[in-house]
């Protein structure tokens, strides 16, 4: 199914080692985490990682639109140009826009809310795997969303493909 649009935000995590940031991408239509990649450093390569797993597992239309932030991620020649040799129009809000990725910044705020702020980290591989197994086990797969009129993403869009057969 293709997604109808994405958003992307960064946040850090502590663990003893430091920080580990998080790039995450989501579908916006099912409330879906479709890309994400975890580092110890808040460079360019850090989104093109998210933002190259959102791509090989949707497959998304030359029509996407992508929005993010302005972080110097999405604004770095590398990002554009891997966006523009795909086809995918990039969208940004205005400098200084609050609203500008909320859905990203409520993913965070869950996360770091249901797992996160209630966990010690000794070290970033002991972070990567809580949150992947918190991403790709719970969030996606059995959270339920009020947003899409509460079941998991993965159930609205099964039950949206379904709908279009």
């Amino acid at each position: 199914m293709a997604s109808r649009d994405r958003v992307w935000d960064i946040t850090y995590v502590a663990t003893a080692e430091g920080w580990l940031y998080v790039c995450v991408v989501l579908d916006l239509y099912a409330r879906r985490v479709v890309g994400w990649s975890m580092g110890s450093s808040l460079g360019t390569e850090l989104a093109l990682q998210a933002f190259m797993m959102a791509f090989m597992r949707r497959r998304p239309p030359r029509t996407l639109l992508f929005h993010s932030d302005r972080g110097v991620q999405y604004t770095s020649h590398a990002f554009c140009r891997a966006l523009e040799h795909r086809g995918i129009r990039q969208s940004m809000s205005r400098k200084g826009d609050c609203y500008d990725n909320a859905c990203a910044e409520a993913f965070f705020k869950t996360l770091k809310t249901e797992l996160t702020n209630r966990m010690f980290f000794r070290t970033r591989q002991e972070a990567r795997a809580a949150i992947f197994e918190y991403v790709e086990a719970f969030y996606n797969s059995r959270r339920l969303h009020s947003a899409i009129g509460y079941v998991s993403p993965c159930e609205y869009e099964a039950t949206a493909l379904q709908e279009a057969a």
